[in-house]
């Protein structure tokens, strides 16, 4: 008997001070670690791809670009960084530490800051191409972009920071055990993150994105009841189109993003102190995760210049003399 009580701890040597380990049957745990490590490769590899195209080809430095760039980080972190300390803490006994505990907690926090608020800027963007296309050259330029893009992440380091500063002064402080990472949430904090990191944020995007959805419909009414233009009409409209066109793919992104953000804060508006310890949870986490993955499929899938530029990096062409100015749109 005391055999198999210290094979079910994660540190034997430790005795009563040792967590138990998981209880998942083999063939589930294997199950379960391909299929996240095939998310995992796929995400992080699928979002390195955006990352490559967007930083190498000259034509792709647009403002709308720019922000996906962003989004791209914040997704390839989420396949490299995120899922597999995830899979860690959930199916396995913690070995990394308290240290690294308080450092997973943090990165978690912020890298779903940044992402929410990259999808917001993805939101203004496309509100001020469609709804005031006139002034859209002048008031989001590349300089603008990047510094909101900035700002963004600065923001999510500062509440990452205000919102895991207990774990970060004294990491492991709510842990029982050694061979766990726990992290507690009081109810002030929790209604804090509910309403900074989901309310607000996807109440801004819906707002903008109905109104872009109306102002869309009234152009290609517009657009159809004037068949007959002249040259520098026929060239607006074919404008508008492609305004329409980037609005449509980003707001198929905002919705399968919204889709896959809102089950976890909907749990956690139900259970908001266990939520991130609860193991059964693991699911709605990992469809979270998994929006990382699909939003370089959505890409390729409405993106022929993904299609292109993806071609260029697989066959090494961008390696060749001056590839950056390579026509790709």
């Amino acid at each position: 008997m005391e055999i198999q009580n210290e094979v079910e701890l994660c540190f034997p040597q430790l005795f009563n001070s040792s967590c138990r380990k998981p209880t998942l049957h083999w063939s589930k745990a294997v199950l379960l670690n391909i299929v996240l490590s095939f998310i995992m490769l796929i995400t992080a590899t699928l979002n390195l791809l955006v990352i490559i195209s967007v930083s190498h080809f000259r034509q792709l430095h647009t403002p709308t670009n720019i922000i996906l760039l962003s989004l791209a980080v914040s997704d390839s972190l989420v396949g490299l960084l995120l899922i597999p300390l995830e899979i860690l803490r959930n199916t396995m006994c913690w070995v990394l530490g308290d240290l690294m505990c308080s450092v997973y907690v943090y990165l978690t926090v912020n890298i779903t800051c940044a992402s929410i608020g990259n999808i917001v800027l993805i939101s203004l963007d496309r509100y001020v191409a469609i709804c005031d296309p006139l002034h859209y050259p002048t008031r989001i330029t590349v300089v603008r972009i990047k510094l909101s893009v900035c700002l963004c992440w600065f923001y999510a380091v500062f509440c990452s920071s205000l919102y895991t500063k207990d774990i970060l002064i004294e990491p492991g402080r709510y842990n029982s055990c050694y061979g766990e990472c726990v992290f507690v949430i009081n109810d002030i904090t929790g209604i804090f993150d509910l309403v900074l990191t989901f309310i607000v944020p996807v109440s801004v995007i819906i707002v903008l994105y109905m109104r872009v959805f109306v102002v869309a419909v009234s152009q290609a009414r517009a657009m159809r009841s004037h068949v007959t233009a002249v040259t520098l009409q026929r060239s607006l409209n074919q404008t508008n189109r492609s305004e329409l066109k980037a609005a449509r793919t980003l707001g198929v992104l905002v919705v399968v993003y919204l889709a896959c953000f809102c089950p976890y804060y909907c749990y956690s508006l139900l259970e908001i102190e266990n939520v991130v310890n609860d193991p059964s949870v693991l699911p709605v986490v990992m469809v979270y995760y998994f929006n990382s993955c699909l939003n370089p499929l959505i890409y390729s899938l409405f993106y022929p210049w993904f299609r292109n530029a993806v071609k260029l990096i697989i066959t090494l062409q961008i390696f060749k003399y001056d590839s950056s100015e390579a026509n790709i749109l």
